[in-house]
């Protein structure tokens, strides 16, 4: 006989095997990827979540289920990334909720938990799609309540609960057309379903099957799911080209004057885009939403407290990257061409961190080989710093982290690295800007760094932000709300208008020596306030040019590169 009650210990070791399985299947659950955007992610995605949970619960060792299960959620909406690892991480919020206060449950209760779960998921998602990894999870929780009705032994029940996830796996592509159109299941219903494998086998005993992977005799099959799933849409047909995250920390000052109600903040993010996901907790808002301004996803977040993490990544990039690697692959996923030579490695590469899709582009064509999306609020890690230097493929990479605070992530990247790695410490975008200009091709390393660190030093910073608080900085009383002038790093100026803060900064960095003053707008600016900043920049000097590029950057109205 199987076992008839679940304690913590052993839920951990289900977790943890099903984190492994999923790893272990992640490219292939990614090669089944079409919906709602064919960028290839979700298994990258649920494998990052599902591991975040596992950490937690790795680190936790009790036999109460309901702690276990509790660590479990948070982990996984700590890590959530993408559609369906926020949908994960419901599924298994609304299980705990379910179990609170239990130490051990039978499989009664663990599949009125699991329907539990797929309730929060549902209401998460401001329009559920059948033929999802919804629907999978709905019916795997169905036939789990049906199958605890004659069953006590959980081994029994799991298998049930798998057979009938593979069988709503299989229906996925008669409930969504671009599935049935491609020839693939939903990815995110195999991702649930592999994470389940993973259970059965923890309590079975089992080693994990072989991989789903693309490897061995899965690979033709495997990279034909592949092809067709990228190739069945045209990069311009991407409605909404923004994958936007962002994680906030709730903060009692702000929320007596914007109280949070989930629905009402839901429902007017859906204004902005499609495929939102909204979930919160006492502590936590989590937004998952495709858009075309990032920017006012974050602005209206920020209402409620103070950003912990921001992701946005660019899916119509993301697509055509993706084609452009299938080998010339038609828009139907057919080949047209034979597969090319693998890219040989440059000699040099530059490798930056930027937030704003107009700063990224200025640094694309200034010649940068990878741009990390990133800056104050949201400093990549180390290991996101590592991969940039890998998909950079030179011998030599030059980082320009463009903040003080991402400086030492960047030295730990290079420490560990697999080619030569400088770290220019840039810790502006002006200064990156100038140290990419500064680059020369046909110089040796050493030479480059010398030069690149000498313009980064040569070049005035400044910019214009808002403050989260009311305080007093080097005598510039300062009111929440305000926009705030910083020349370097000391606030010069704070005022209601964020023009009029500009204007302050410019008297600040502005002298009758200059001759350049380069202008990133970002979120805030309107282009009557940059006319107006241009004449007050001619008056205070006629001789200076003025350069403004619209930055798209998030936090800050202004950046100001004076040379």
């Amino acid at each position: 006989m199987g076992l008839k009650r679940l304690d913590g210990l052993v839920f951990a070791n289900m977790v943890a095997n099903g984190a492994a399985n999923l790893s272990q299947n992640a490219d292939y659950v990614d090669s089944l990827n079409v919906f709602p955007v064919p960028d290839g992610d979700t298994g990258t995605n649920m494998n990052l979540t599902m591991t975040s949970g596992a950490k937690e619960v790795a680190a936790l060792g009790s036999a109460n289920i309901a702690d276990v299960s509790s660590k479990f959620a948070r982990g996984l909406l700590m890590g959530a990334r993408g559609n369906s690892g926020v949908i994960l991480s419901q599924l298994f919020r609304g299980f705990g909720k379910a179990i609170e206060g239990k130490t051990e449950v039978s499989t009664v209760d663990f599949a009125e938990a699991l329907k539990r779960g797929v309730d929060t998921a549902y209401k998460a998602v401001m329009k559920p799609v059948e033929g999802t990894i919804l629907t999978v999870a709905r019916e795997a929780a169905d036939e789990a309540l049906r199958a605890s009705e004659s069953t006590s032994d959980f081994n029994e029940f799991m298998e049930r609960v798998i057979v009938e996830a593979k069988a709503s796996l299989e229906r996925t592509p008669d409930l969504l057309p671009v599935l049935k159109e491609v020839g693939v299941v939903d990815s995110g219903g195999q991702g649930l379903l592999v994470i389940y494998e993973g259970f059965l086998a923890s309590l079975e005993g089992k080693e994990l099957e072989k991989p789903h992977a693309p490897v061995m005799d899965l690979l033709i099959e495997a990279e034909h799911h592949a092809h067709a799933a990228q190739g069945f849409m045209s990069t311009e047909d991407i409605e909404f080209g923004y994958c936007t995250e962002i994680m906030v920390r709730f903060q009692d000052e702000k929320l007596k004057d914007a109280p949070f109600n989930e629905d009402t903040f839901r429902n007017e993010l859906s204004e902005l885009g499609d495929s939102l996901l909204v979930v919160a907790d006492e502590e936590l808002l989590k937004v998952h939403v495709h858009v075309e301004t990032p920017g006012d996803v974050i602005t209206k977040g920020q209402r409620y407290g103070e950003l912990v993490a921001v992701k946005i990544e660019n899916m119509r990039q993301q697509h055509s990257t993706i084609l452009e690697e299938e080998h010339g692959a038609n828009q139907h996923g057919v080949q047209t061409a034979a597969p090319t030579a693998p890219k040989a490695k440059a000699p040099y590469a530059i490798v930056t961190v930027a937030m704003g899709e107009g700063v990224s582009d200025l640094f694309r064509s200034l010649g940068a080989a990878h741009v990390i999306e990133g800056g104050q609020t949201m400093n990549p890690s180390t290991e996101d710093i590592v991969k940039a230097i890998e998909a950079a493929n030179a011998d030599h990479v030059f980082i320009f982290p463009n903040n003080s605070n991402i400086i030492m992530a960047a030295e730990q990247a290079a420490s560990v690295a697999p080619c030569g790695v400088s770290v220019i410490p840039t810790k502006t975008v002006p200064q990156g800007l100038a140290a990419a200009i500064a680059f020369n091709p046909e110089a040796d390393v050493d030479t480059n760094e010398n030069v690149m660190k000498t313009a980064a030093s040569t070049v005035k910073s400044g910019q214009v932000t808002y403050a989260v608080r009311d305080t007093s900085i080097d005598g510039v009383e300062i009111r929440k709300d305000d926009h705030m002038a910083i020349a370097e790093k000391k606030i010069v100026a704070s005022s209601a208008s964020s023009l009029e803060a500009a204007k302050r900064l410019v008297d600040a960095l502005v002298d009758a020596d200059d001759e350049i003053i380069t202008i990133l707008t970002g979120e805030g600016s309107s282009a009557e306030d940059v006319e107006a900043l241009s004449a007050y920049i001619e008056s205070k000097n006629d001789e200076i040019e003025i350069e403004v590029h619209d930055g798209k950057q998030p936090l800050y109205s202004y950046i100001f590169s004076v040379e």
